[in-house]
């Protein structure tokens, strides 16, 4: 009888009283490792694309960043000298920040 008792508290203690393992808690923790593995891969991507597309945590690109992007691919393709490069870039500055 003492046997029979033993064997049952081991079964319960290692089982569960529903029928479930000490692993049944692996699988939740499973999950969320992968749910947090795609989070860190994709969530980074995504967040290093908008920020190189002018999205961020403040919106959009101001029209002054832009028109100075603008400006500055302008000038690297040579449409325009630096003389007049920076001028404009005197200009835009001004501007925005009055």
């Amino acid at each position: 009888m003492s046997a029979t008792l033993a064997t049952a508290l081991v079964a319960t203690h290692f089982v569960g009283p529903w029928g479930f393992g000490w692993w049944f808690v692996l699988i939740p923790l499973f999950w969320i490792l992968v749910f947090v593995l795609i989070f860190a891969i994709f969530g980074r991507r995504w967040r290093r694309a908008a920020a190189e597309n002018g999205y961020g945590p403040y919106g959009r690109r101001s029209p002054a960043r832009q028109a100075e992007t603008t400006l500055a691919e302008r000038f690297a393709k040579g449409d325009i000298d630096e003389t007049e490069y920076r001028a404009r870039l005197e200009v835009l500055r001004a501007n925005a920040a009055g």
